[in-house]
């Protein structure tokens, strides 16, 4: 004995279908806003901690370093 997609089911189908997109779509866009934000927020607050860099001291091109001692 088989049975048939009636087409109740289909329509039920249909609705869960677009409710499951619809809520897949606005959570993405919700917690990727909350990343964002908590990123920048991050990366505001780390930099703030940070004393500025200074560059190393680089060796004159026209003197030589012994190899040799």
């Amino acid at each position: 004995m088989g049975t048939s997609l009636t087409t109740e089911f289909w329509e039920r189908f249909t609705v869960l279908l677009v409710l499951a997109l619809a809520m897949t779509a606005i959570l993405t866009a919700v917690f990727t806003a909350l990343f964002d934000r908590l990123t920048a927020g991050l990366r505001g607050h780390r930099s703030h901690g940070t004393t500025p860099r200074t560059p190393h001291p680089r060796v004159r091109e026209d003197r030589r370093i012994p190899v040799h001692h």
